[in-house]
C-alpha cells in the first residue's frame, strides 16, 4: 500500500518537474540553485518564500475565519504600536538633544561674558563628554548602532539578515548613542538613527521582545516568519522618517522608494496608517511641551521650517540659476560619496582594526576638532549692525542668549551688532538650517561667511561620517545644500534686483539638491521637502533640482546608500540587473557551484557530515521512479535540517519511507522560524550519540514541494527580476521539461470563492490543456504532492 502510494505520488511529481541526472558532477544537464549570495561572510539570507511543506498546510488546515480576522487585527494593532513607540523615541531623542544644546549654549553664553577662554573650555568640554559617552555606548555595548543603519535595513528589506542589526542593545545604543552625538555638535544628524530605531521597535515587538535581557512576552510573538517581520519592519522605517521629519507621507514614500525591494497594496495602507499614528504622538508631544514644563525644548526639537510667508512667486529667468543649483548639488553631493567611501574604506581597513580604544579616541578628536572650529571660527569674523526690524515678522536682532533664532551677538562690542557666522556656526542645526531658510532676512550672511561654512563644514561632514557613533546626513545634507544655495541667491537678488527674490528660497532648492546628489532620491525627498517647509507652491522648482542633481549625480557613482552597503559587504541586488547579464543565461550562472543533494530518507550521520563540511542553506531532496528515474521532489533547508537533528523526535530505524498511517507531524510550523537576526541553531550546538547518527530521517514531510523553478537557458535578466521581485532565497535551474500538462492565463486566475463553475473553467480555459487532458493518465494531477507522498 506504501509502495503504491509512493509510486503515484512520484509519477504525479514527474509530470510537473524535469528529470535529472544522478551525478550531482554534471555540469550540463544538473539541476543547478542560485543563492541570493555566495557562501561565507557575515551576513545570511532571509526566508521570505512561504515553505509549503506539511506542517505548514496543516497549520493553514486548522485555521478558520476567525483566527484570519484575529490575525490582520493583530497586524493592525502592532502598526499602532510601532507609530507609538516610534513617535516616543523620537520625542525622547529630540528633547534630550534640545535640552543638552540648549543648557550648553546658555552656559556658554554665560560664562564669555567674562571670560571667552573660559567659555570655549566649557562648550568643548561638554562636547567631548557627549561625544564621548556616544563612542563608549557603541563600541562597548551596541557596535550595529554605529553609522545610520540606512544600508543595513535597506539589505534586510532586500532579503539580508545582518545579525545584531535590530537587537535591543541596539535599539538602546542607536537612542542614547544620538543623543551623545547629536547633542554633542558633531557633523551629523539623528534622522538616519531613527529610521533604525523605527525598524528596531518593529522587530521587536514582532518577537515579543528580547529574551537575553528578560523583556519578552509570548502573545506577541504571532510573527514568525521572515515575511511577516518585513513588513513590521518596513512600517517602522516609515514610522522613522515621519517621526523625523514630521512627514507621514513623505515616510511612507521613502520607505516604498529607498528601502523596501517589496511592496503591496495592503502593505501600503499599514505603512500609511503607522505614520499617521506617529505624526499624532509628535503632535501631542509639541503641544504639551508648549506649556513650558519640557525645558529648552522649543521649536527646533522637531525639524520643520516653516517658509510659507517667503517667496510665493517665482519668474522665467531664475530656472537658469535653479538649474545650477541642481548641476552643484549633483557635483558635490557624487564628491561627498566618494570622499566618505575611501575614508570609511580607510578606517575599516587600517585604524578601527586596532581596536576599540582607537575609535572612542577618533571620535574624541573629531569632537574637539569640531567645537575648536564652531568656536573659534567666529571669533575671526568682524560684527556687522543690526539692520532694521521688518514690522511682524518675528525677529529680533541681536537674538537673547541662550535661544534658538537669527542674528547671535556673539563677541560682538555693542549690543545692536550680531555675528552672522555665529548665527550659523554656534548653534544646534536645526536652527542654523532655520536661519539660512528665513525670509525677510536679506543680506544677513555674507559671501565670505557662507563660503568658509561651507568649505568647514563640508570637510567635517565627510570627516565625522563612519566614526563609532550614530550618525544620518539628511540634517548635514541639509546644511551643506542650504548654504550654496543661499550663496546662490545672493547673486540672483543682486542681479535681477528684485525685491520679491528670497535668499532662503534658494537655500531650499540647495538643500533638495544636494540630498538628492548624495542619495539619489526623488518622490520622498520632494514630498519631505514640502512637508518640512510648508511650501506647496515651491515643488515644481524642487522636482526641477532633484532631477537635475540625481542626473549629474549618476553620471559618477551610486547613491550613498548603495557605495555604504558595498562598502559594508551587503550584497543588495538592485532594482535593475547588470547590462551584461542580458548575454548570459540562468545556467552559466550557477555552474561555478557544486549542487549537493539529498535522498528523501537519508541516515542521520549523512545530514550532520553534509551540515558540517559545507554551510549551503538549501538542499535539493531527490527520489527515484519505478524505473530508477532520478526525480527532485522539493528543497529542504538547513535550518529545518538542524531543527529536526535537535529535536531528534523524527528519526526512525527503518531506512525505507514513513508510514503515513502510522505517522504524524511532531512539530509546528512555528517551530522551524529563527530568532530575528541572530544566527539561530549551528551544528555544532547539537549533540548527537553513535545510536543517533545510525538512525534516517524521512524528509518528505519538511521538504518545500513546490519552489521556484526556471529554464537553464532563461536569460539572467529575468532570473535576476524574478528572484528579486519574489523576495526569493534559492531558485532551481533545471533542462527543459519535457511535457506540458497545462497553460495559466489570466481567466485561470480570476476564481471566485465557493464558485463551482470555477473548476470547470480552469479545466477549459485553453485548447493545450483541453488536449492534453483527453490524453493524460487517469490521475489526479490537480492534488499537491505531499498527498501523494504521505498518503
Amino acid at each position: 500500500m506504501l509502495s503504491s502510494h509512493l509510486q503515484n505520488g512520484i509519477e504525479s511529481d514527474n509530470l510537473i518537474w524535469s528529470r535529472v541526472p544522478e551525478s550531482d558532477d554534471a555540469s550540463t544537464d544538473g539541476v543547478g540553485l542560485l543563492n541570493s549570495r555566495r557562501d561565507g561572510g557575515g551576513v545570511d539570507s532571509l526566508d521570505y518564500e512561504v515553505i509549503e511543506n506539511y506542517a505548514y498546510r496543516e497549520e493553514q488546515a486548522h485555521r478558520g475565519k476567525l483566527y484570519v480576522c484575529y490575525y490582520v487585527a493583530v497586524k493592525w494593532f502592532f502598526s499602532l504600536l510601532i507609530g507609538i513607540g516610534t513617535g516616543l523615541a523620537a520625542v525622547f531623542i529630540n528633547l534630550s538633544v534640545e535640552n543638552f544644546a540648549g543648557w550648553k549654549f546658555a552656559l556658554t553664553f554665560a560664562i564669555i561674558q567674562k571670560s571667552y577662554f573660559a567659555g570655549f573650555i566649557v562648550y568643548l568640554v561638554i562636547n567631548l563628554v557627549l561625544v564621548f559617552s556616544s563612542a563608549y555606548i557603541i563600541t562597548q555595548f551596541a557596535p550595529a548602532a554605529a553609522g545610520s543603519g540606512i544600508p543595513e535595513i535597506k539589505g534586510y528589506l532586500n532579503g539580508i539578515d545582518i545579525p545584531g542589526t535590530l537587537l535591543f542593545r541596539t535599539l538602546i545604543g542607536k537612542i542614547f548613542g544620538s543623543i551623545g552625538s547629536v547633542g554633542g555638535g558633531l557633523a551629523l544628524g539623528k534622522e538616519g538613527p531613527l529610521v533604525h530605531t523605527g525598524a528596531c521597535i518593529a522587530s521587536l515587538l514582532g518577537q515579543g521582545g528580547s529574551t537575553k535581557y528578560h523583556f519578552n512576552s509570548r502573545w506577541p510573538q504571532l510573527f514568525k516568519s521572515d515575511r511577516d517581520r518585513r513588513d513590521l519592519v518596513t512600517c517602522g522605517c516609515a514610522a522613522g522618517v515621519a517621526a523625523a521629519f514630521r512627514a507621514p507621507v513623505g515616510g511612507v514614500l521613502f520607505a516604498l522608494e529607498e528601502v523596501t525591494s517589496w511592496w503591496r497594496s495592503q502593505l501600503m495602507w499599514r505603512v500609511f496608517f503607522t505614520s499617521a499614528i506617529v505624526a499624532v504622538v509628535v503632535r501631542t508631544a509639541m503641544g504639551w511641551c508648549k506649556s513650558g514644563i519640557c525645558g529648552h525644548f522649543g521649536g527646533g526639537g522637531f525639524i520643520i521650517w516653516d517658509v510659507s510667508d517667503g517667496q510665493d512667486d517665482y519668474y522665467f529667468k531664475e530656472l537658469l540659476p535653479m538649474a545650477v543649483i541642481g548641476v552643484i548639488g549633483g557635483l558635490l553631493g557624487a564628491l561627498f560619496n566618494q570622499l566618505t567611501l575611501y575614508l570609511t574604506s580607510w578606517r575599516r581597513n587600517s585604524l578601527h582594526k586596532k581596536g576599540n580604544r582607537v575609535k572612542i579616541i577618533e571620535a574624541c578628536i573629531i569632537s574637539c576638532i569640531t567645537s575648536a572650529i564652531s568656536f573659534g571660527l567666529p571669533l575671526l569674523r568682524k560684527c556687522s549692525p543690526c539692520p532694521e526690524s521688518v514690522p511682524d515678522s518675528g525677529i529680533e536682532c541681536p537674538r537673547p542668549p541662550g535661544m534658538y533664532g537669527n542674528y547671535v551677538n556673539f563677541y560682538c562690542k555693542t549690543e545692536n551688532e550680531y555675528n552672522d557666522l555665529a548665527t550659523i556656526f554656534f548653534n544646534t542645526q536645526d536652527d542654523a538650517i532655520r536661519n539660512l531658510f528665513s525670509a525677510k532676512t536679506m543680506r544677513e550672511f555674507s559671501a565670505q561667511s557662507l563660503l568658509t561654512f561651507l568649505a568647514m563644514f563640508y570637510t567635517l561632514a565627510v570627516v565625522t561620517f563612519g566614526t563609532a557613533v550614530p550618525a544620518g546626513q539628511f540634517v548635514p545634507g541639509i546644511m551643506i545644500g542650504s548654504t550654496y544655495g543661499r550663496l546662490v541667491g545672493m547673486f540672483v537678488v543682486r542681479f535681477y534686483k528684485k525685491l520679491n527674490i528670497e535668499e532662503g528660497t534658494y537655500a531650499l532648492l540647495g538643500a533638495a539638491s544636494f540630498l538628492g546628489g548624495s542619495m539619489r532620491m526623488t518622490v520622498s525627498l520632494c514630498v519631505i521637502m514640502v512637508e518640512i517647509t510648508n511650501n506647496l507652491k515651491l515643488l515644481p522648482l524642487i522636482m526641477l533640482v532633484l532631477l537635475i542633481s540625481k542626473a549629474v549625480g549618476d553620471a559618477f557613482n551610486e547613491g550613498l546608500y548603495e557605495v555604504q552597503a558595498r562598502l559594508k559587504g551587503i550584497p543588495l541586488l538592485e532594482s535593475r540587473p547588470k547590462n551584461h547579464m542580458r548575454q548570459m543565461i540562468a545556467k552559466e550562472a550557477c555552474q561555478s557551484q557544486k549542487v549537493i543533494s539529498l535522498p528523501r530518507v537519508i541516515r542521520v550521520a549523512d545530514v550532520a557530515s553534509i551540515l558540517r563540511s559545507n554551510k549551503h542553506n538549501g538542499f535539493p531532496v531527490i527520489d527515484h521512479t519505478r524505473s530508477g528515474e532520478t526525480l527532485v521532489i522539493g528543497l529542504v533547508l538547513r535550518s529545518h535540517l538542524l531543527v529536526l537533528l535537535q529535536s531528534k523526535v523524527d528519526f526512525q530505524h527503518s531506512p525505507l519511507p514513513c508510514d503515513p498511517s502510522a505517522s504524524h507531524i511532531r512539530h509546528s510550523f512555528s517551530e522551524f522560524a529563527k530568532p530575528v537576526s541572530s544566527k539561530g541553531l549551528c551544528i555544532e550546538d547539537i549533540h548527537l550519540t553513535s545510536d543517533d547518527l545510525e538512525m534516517y530521517i524521512d524528509l518528505a514531510p519538511f521538504l518545500n514541494p513546490s519552489p521556484y523553478v526556471v529554464p537553464e537557458d532563461m536569460s539572467l535578466t529575468k532570473v535576476y527580476n524574478l528572484f528579486r521581485q519574489l523576495g526569493l532565497r534559492h531558485l532551481f535551474v533545471v533542462p527543459r521539461p519535457s511535457r506540458v500538462i497545462g497553460l495559466i492565463t489570466r481567466k485561470d486566475l480570476l476564481i471566485e470563492e465557493n464558485a463551482e463553475s470555477s473548476a470547470v473553467e480552469l479545466q477549459q480555459s485553453t485548447s493545450v490543456r483541453g488536449r492534453y487532458s483527453e490524453t493524460s493518465t487517469r490521475m489526479d494531477v490537480t492534488r499537491p504532492l505531499l498527498d501523494d507522498l504521505l498518503g
